[in-house]
């Protein structure tokens, strides 16, 4: 265990970036990797030491090994790795940004591990995908058994049908790069790390989390309806607001970062980040 945990942020590919008293960790989500924080990266490593890193079923990542999906079958798995992470990185009182999945993830995190996170900022979060009585999660479980379908049967063509229809199509560079590291994602990690996603179910957590949390949503996103954000702030018990980017898609820090950077400024207390 200790010989995993010594070489954890080297097989993840983590790195701090920047310098300053305090830290912030950005966690990147499903089919991603660390690159989807590079155009907000230079702004917040003026003020922060920045904490970036791959997911274990990144296509980033070297070892094909290390997503084992017998570990990971919860978001309390990669909850477990970011704690891990952390501890030994020796950071304390973290910023923790967490784009889709990395959303719950961080919330389970804090919860195991409080004095880890100063703050929570949930971009493009969910707790449930899939329409349920009195909740809109954005899916039907149909939708959802097909895209677990597509994914089976030929992973490569989803993967650049879906990111066409998760990142705002009028900036085809962002599209084209969310495709790239999509289909870079293993098809035996990307199946059950999808399953975990869209059949998660993580509302009861949400009034554990203590720690202040800022939830960042897009006026359209298709993975996730604007309606989600305001019922998490609603269900979290700590402090809790909603900012809304005026923009299409699921990935702001890519498609609109310089209002996402404006967003983060207004929240952190700096108002020169997104300006050069």
């Amino acid at each position: 265990m200790v010989v995993l945990e010594q070489g954890l942020s080297t097989a993840m590919n983590a790195k701090i970036i920047g310098s300053g008293s305090e830290a912030i960790v950005l966690a990147h989500g499903y089919g991603a990797d660390q690159s989807v924080w590079d155009k907000i990266l230079p702004h917040l490593a003026q003020h922060y030491r920045v904490l970036v890193f791959d997911w274990t079923f990144s296509g980033a990542v070297k070892d094909p090994n290390l997503f084992d999906p017998v570990k990971y079958t919860s978001y309390e798995a990669f909850a477990n790795d970011l704690i891990a992470l952390v501890d030994e990185i020796n950071l304390q009182s973290v910023v923790f940004v967490g784009h889709s999945m990395s959303g719950m993830v961080g919330c389970i995190a804090s919860i195991k591990r409080p004095e880890l996170f100063k703050r929570l900022i949930l971009v493009g979060a969910s707790p449930r995908y899939i329409n349920i009585d009195g909740y809109e999660g954005g899916f039907e479980k149909s939708d959802v058994e097909q895209i677990i379908l597509n994914i089976e049967s030929n992973y490569e063509n989803w993967a650049t049908a879906f990111a066409s229809l998760v990142v705002d199509q009028k900036d085809p560079l962002s599209v084209d790069k969310f495709t790239k590291c999509l289909r870079r994602m293993r098809p035996e990690a990307a199946l059950p790390v999808a399953k975990i996603i869209f059949y998660s179910d993580e509302r009861d957590i949400l009034d554990k989390v203590m720690t202040p949390c800022t939830i960042i949503q897009t006026t359209s996103d298709i993975v996730v309806p604007k309606s989600v954000a305001f019922y998490m702030q609603n269900k979290i018990k700590g402090k809790s607001t909603v900012e809304i980017i005026e923009t299409d898609g699921h990935f702001p820090q890519l498609t609109a970062h310089l209002q996402f950077l404006q967003v983060l400024g207004n929240v952190l207390g700096f108002s020169d980040l997104g300006h050069n």
